[in-house]
């Protein structure tokens, strides 16, 4: 059964966290399997301003998952803008971007250096010390699967 990209997108933004989280998981799979949400990419970049925290993961996520059918290089002219949600004002969502950022580094080395430099320069401090162990743990963790390449 083929998925209707085109029917399921919209549902991204369904006020329903739980619609919206299993049209997630259905691009996902399809962003693994082929290039059909690729043409999706940059209403995936308009996203990452969004106020809700939640869309914005959506976003990070798709740009993602993406990221190896990136021919345009729609993502590097994004990149800057996906890189400040390392430090995204919700600990969430920069957990989040922090953990797709080796995805991306996979796929586009032209990137890699960019992204090195952004984790390292990450200032975790605007986080609750509660959060920040787990932050810091993140970018480490990306940092070594990214040297890994």
């Amino acid at each position: 059964m083929s998925v209707n990209i085109a029917e399921i997108f919209p549902l991204l933004f369904d006020k329903s966290n739980k619609v919206a989280f299993s049209a997630l998981q259905l691009l996902q799979k399809e962003s693994e399997a082929s290039d059909r949400v690729y043409p999706f990419l940059d209403r995936c970049g308009e996203m990452l301003a969004s106020n809700n925290s939640y869309i914005r993961t959506r976003g990070l996520t798709l740009i993602a998952c993406n990221a190896q059918w990136d021919a345009d290089y729609k993502i590097d002219e994004i990149i800057d803008e996906y890189l400040k949600h390392i430090t995204d004002r919700k600990p969430i969502t920069a957990r989040q971007c922090i953990k797709l950022l080796p995805t991306i580094a996979r796929y586009k080395p032209e990137l890699r250096e960019d992204i090195v430099a952004a984790l390292n320069k990450a200032d975790i401090s605007i986080y609750a010390d509660s959060m920040q162990p787990l932050v810091y743990q993140d970018i480490r963790n990306a940092l070594a699967e990214i040297q890994a390449f």
